[in-house]
């Protein structure tokens, strides 16, 4: 039996795989890509929510946001430590999405004009990420799923974070109440399309599955998210902002209209409406953190160093 059956048998049989595994150098650059992609979208992804860190309407929300948008950059280290064990570097990670060469969820790329935006970020954009993350807690290799178990309790809370805060502008007044209409009416499509492109027309998302690393294709979990969400925009009160949903009785699921597609790819590509922002914003704090990284390098060079 060749290494890569042996690789095949023992992944099929549910088995874990360690860094120091023999794994195809395909499902290596797989994982890396995902890991890494999915850590970049954590670091970017504090950016709209950062943006209300001084304006949230109370202390009580403040504290709130403050300590999700922490855990957001707790979650990137988790993420990119995983790819490091893969044989990358952080630096080489974020140099490539600096430089545009790596991608993060095109999600993130969007603004965020009111309070209830940030209430549709944690319902709709941390549900959706849920949806996503929670089969990766068996994800096949190792290092990425136990990271993905903290990070997916903590998500949890988020998304509950968020639907509080609808919750409560659609209890308010009748602004309020539109104020979290239009922050859904942004927000729907966008959160369709993090699950990624339908399955026909999703390159990699076939072999990942056979690899174990994803546990469910795109359209499934597009399917899952929209079954739960619906149900939760009826509580609030809020029509969902798709003239073709509506419920098949034989089949026990909503159905609904299709993403924009073109859309999609051209957020992806960088042309979205904070694409350059959100990088701008990154390649700045990196650049201002640099005397930080080099001051802890040296000192613990300094520490390393023999004694004379």
């Amino acid at each position: 039996m060749t290494d890569a059956e042996r690789f095949d048998a023992h992944v099929a049989a549910e088995g874990k795989v360690e860094p120091k595994d023999w794994m195809p150098d395909a499902y290596r650059k797989t994982l890396v890509r995902q890991i890494s992609q999915h850590a970049h979208s954590e670091i970017i992804g504090m950016q709209p929510e950062g943006n209300w860190l001084t304006r949230a309407p109370s202390l009580r929300r403040k504290a709130i946001l403050l300590a999700k948008v922490q855990d957001e950059a707790g979650h990137g280290l988790y993420l990119y430590a995983a790819a490091e064990t893969l044989g990358t570097s952080r630096d080489q990670m974020v140099d490539d999405l600096i430089a545009g060469k790596a991608k993060y969820s095109s999600i993130f790329n969007y603004p965020t004009p009111t309070w209830a935006d940030i209430g549709a970020i944690g319902w709709l954009v941390d549900g959706a990420a849920i949806m996503n993350q929670v089969p990766l807690c068996r994800c096949s290799y190792g290092p990425y799923a136990r990271a993905m178990k903290r990070i997916c309790k903590e998500e949890s809370f988020h998304q509950r974070q968020g639907y509080d805060i609808l919750v409560s502008l659609c209890r308010g007044s009748d602004r309020q109440k539109q104020m979290a209409q239009d922050a859904l009416d942004r927000w729907w499509w966008p959160s369709l399309m993090m699950f990624g492109p339908n399955d026909d027309a999703s390159p990699n998302s076939a072999q990942s599955m056979k690899w174990r690393i994803k546990r469910f294709s795109n359209d499934e979990l597009r399917q899952r998210f929209v079954d739960a969400t619906v149900p939760q925009a009826h509580f609030l009160g809020l029509r969902i902002p798709d003239d073709e949903l509506r419920y098949d009785d034989t089949a026990g699921h909503w159905r609904f209209g299709e993403p924009d597609w073109e859309e999609f790819h051209r957020v992806l590509a960088g042309d979205g409406p904070m694409n350059a922002h959100r990088i701008e914003h990154r390649r700045r704090a990196r650049d201002d953190g640099q005397w930080v990284l080099d001051a802890a390098s040296a000192h613990a060079a300094k520490r390393r160093r023999p004694a004379a």
